[in-house]
């Protein structure tokens, strides 16, 4: 498949979403104060991002409200709260896991809700359940993804079978994700390139979620945008699980598309993501995550072992190579 796009012009199908409220809340249990939300929703209006992610519609039957903030859930109330009848021109997204979601329930009609999309994450072997909950989503209403989650982990042959089941399905669009930030720029413009091919037989679009456990989510952001996919997720300084993601900064200085506004995030990092820092919320590339991600493994054991203060790394590689 030929690049799609150059250095020098702008790509009109392209979208950016920011993922900061979402994958960073995996970080501090969603526990954000309602003085920091407000301030991202008005930057990223600001900045001309094209979706803001809330957060998961988390079932409270199987996670307890008392230990999450309430962007584990998401309630109507909750986001009009932030963004009243989101009187802009970004659209409002939440995600849905498979196994997870109590969606027939807790996802209502769009005709009710200020939110726009709903993305459902599931697993390979998860997918009749994400076809159905697709199907429930977009009968009411939303636009719909389907995020294929640890791609890297899966068999080639199970990705080509799913690929098949959502591009028949009523899913507006499918994302790469690399979950254990395992993946190369190599690796991404094949896998991109088999994504496209879906997306042009079915007429979906195709977007990406990075992880930085090589140092490697924006890299791998802007090869699978250089092979046409066009929906692109990023955190404010890259906040998100372990080693986090492609970071919005550095997304929003390389597209050319002149409604991007560097300034607005520049001035949010400053204001609120340092204090986060400051206050000992831990995220970001380290070792740990740059060993689990070299093994395609899950980034919890890089997890649990940062939270611990080790440094014995040699003997932390030695513990994943047994596993």
């Amino acid at each position: 498949m030929a690049q799609k796009g150059d250095l020098m012009t702008a790509r009109s199908d392209i979208r950016v979403l920011d993922a900061t409220m979402r994958d960073g809340g995996l970080v501090n249990n969603f526990r954000f104060t309602d003085d920091f939300i407000n301030a991202l929703y008005r930057t990223n209006v600001k900045a001309g991002v094209d979706y803001m992610e809330f957060g998961y519609k988390a079932s409270r039957e199987l996670f307890d409200p008392d230990k999450f903030g309430k962007w584990k859930f998401c309630s109507e109330e909750d986001i009009r709260a932030i963004v009243g009848e989101n009187n802009s021109d970004m659209k409002i997204s939440v995600m849905a896991d498979v196994g997870r979601c109590d969606y027939k329930h807790d996802i209502i009609d769009k005709k009710d809700s200020v939110i726009d999309m709903v993305r459902v994450a599931t697993y390979v072997h998860q997918m009749p359940t994400a076809i159905e909950m697709i199907e429930d989503a977009k009968a009411k209403g939303y636009e719909v993804t389907c995020n294929i989650m640890a791609v890297s982990n899966a068999k080639e042959a199970d990705i080509d079978q799913a690929l098949e089941m959502v591009g028949q399905s009523p899913a507006d669009g499918i994302y790469i994700v690399d979950s254990y930030g395992s993946l190369y720029p190599e690796q991404i413009r094949a896998i991109s390139d088999k994504y496209m091919d879906v997306a042009e037989k079915y007429n979906k679009y195709i977007g990406m979620h990075a992880h930085n456990n090589q140092q490697l989510a924006f890299a791998n952001t802007i090869e699978a945008t250089a092979r046409g996919v066009s929906y692109l997720d990023a955190t404010m300084m890259s906040m998100g699980r372990g080693a986090g993601n492609c970071a919005m900064e550095l997304l929003i200085s390389f597209l050319k598309n002149p409604k991007y506004n560097i300034f607005p995030v520049l001035k949010f990092i400053e204001e609120h993501m340092l204090p986060l820092k400051a206050d000992g919320i831990v995220w970001g590339y380290d070792i740990p995550y740059l060993l689990t991600g070299r093994l395609n493994q899950h980034p919890s054991a890089a997890i649990d072992y940062t939270k611990a203060g080790r440094t014995d790394y040699a003997d932390f590689y030695a513990d994943l190579l047994d596993k």
